[in-house]
């Protein structure tokens, strides 16, 4: 009888999960990579207004009556499919007014069938058929100009946006710092932990694992509703200052739904997972080495510095890369706890997907930060084959 190959026998065992990664991981990635640049709605609605701007050269100034024409039809057949509104909100996203324009005009038309000039002399405006030209074109960089406060002119040139407007730069610097801060404060929180549990005796050593693992079995809600009570204005712990006399009723501490309140729920929640890398690394160095160290004369400071430490570095930075990479992307910590303040990316990216609907901006923005994981990932990976830990 024929023997399958153990490797063919090996592929066959891993396809469930290769299917399973592509269907619920790879898929929406490359969907989300794809709806940043891919924008087909306003090229549906306006198929003839598309075809006729395809050959008009912007700096000619308006189109001909062949693209005034075009708009007519398509507005009014807009109109009797009850569609207008969906192109008015659409184009009204990316220019104050176009809405009021939009519905205006096609109103007139169904009603009076008037030209577009007569109707509104803003169609006179070469600015608002550039703005229609580059909306009829399905594919565009604007999401990704728009996620960095950039944008494009008229005239072509990419420019800052209105300073009213620059608000995903900043959030994106803002939570770059609070993963960089929640990492920080993990390496110096759960290095001592990770210490205590890998050299703790076996009673001491299951107290210290359920303390880590506790929050694992406790909904992430759940731990986010205690600070809450613990730490906002009428809290436990200001309850406690207050009557310590350490602070006033007037000057109580705000800890939560700020950026502090941020900084402390997260830590909390993302401490863990740093704990466990290292302390799986930890309790892989044999003792013998540190006992040599000692047995040559050298004190305790320096068998740290000199022999642990550098065994323990493949471990600290699994764990904080792994900490950064879930600060980056935390979502409902800094929505409940955040306040204005203490909102991240990732609570625009949600606002765009659940509110405004803006599915390309908050596939923009997801890219972005799909970026600089992927880019931080790569690093560690060099890092790591160079033999630097």
């Amino acid at each position: 009888m024929r023997q399958r190959s153990p490797h063919r026998t090996g592929w066959t065992l891993v396809l469930p999960l290769l299917v399973f990664t592509l269907v619920t991981f790879l898929a929406p990635i490359g969907f989300m990579l794809w709806k940043s640049v891919y924008d087909p709605e306003v090229a549906g609605l306006l198929g003839q207004t598309r075809q006729a701007l395809a050959k008009w050269q912007t700096s000619t100034g308006l189109p001909g009556p062949e693209g005034f024409d075009a708009l007519s039809r398509d507005l009014r057949d807009l109109t009797g499919d009850g569609r207008v509104s969906q192109l008015a909100l659409r184009l009204n996203r990316e220019r104050s007014g176009m809405r009021q324009l939009i519905e205006v005009t096609a109103d007139a038309i169904a009603e009076y069938d008037r030209p577009l000039l007569e109707i509104d002399p803003r169609w006179g405006d070469p600015d608002t058929w550039v703005l229609l030209k580059r909306m009829t074109q399905p594919l565009t960089a604007r999401y990704f100009l728009s996620a960095v406060d950039l944008q494009q002119t008229p005239q072509g040139s990419i420019v800052r946006q209105d300073e009213s407007r620059r608000i995903y730069v900043y959030l994106f610097g803002r939570t770059i710092l609070v993963a960089s801060v929640v990492t920080a404060v993990c390496i110096i929180l759960g290095y001592p932990f990770a210490y205590a549990l890998a050299t703790a005796r076996p009673r001491m050593q299951r107290l210290l694992f359920f303390i880590v693992m506790l929050p694992f079995w406790t909904s992430l809600l759940v731990r986010t509703t205690a600070w809450i009570v613990l730490l906002q204005r009428r809290g436990v712990l200001n309850e406690i200052l207050v009557a310590m006399n350490i602070v006033s009723e007037r000057s109580r501490l705000e800890l939560i739904y700020n950026l502090s309140g941020t900084l402390i729920v997260m830590t909390h929640v993302l401490l863990p997972f740093f704990v466990l890398p290292l302390y799986a690394v930890m309790k892989g160095i044999p003792k013998q080495y540190v006992r040599a160290g000692k047995s040559l004369g050298a004190g305790p400071v320096r068998v740290f510095l000199r022999i642990y430490l550098p065994m323990t570095l493949p471990g600290v930075l699994a764990g904080a890369a792994l900490v950064f990479i879930l600060s980056l992307g935390y979502y409902v910590t800094p929505a409940l706890v955040g306040g204005r303040t203490g909102q991240l990316i990732s609570n625009q990216i949600a606002f765009h997907v659940q509110t405004s609907l803006n599915w390309g901006l908050a596939a923009a923005l997801g890219s972005i930060l799909l970026v600089i994981v992927v880019v931080l990932t790569m690093l560690l990976s060099r890092v790591t084959q160079r033999g630097v830990l």
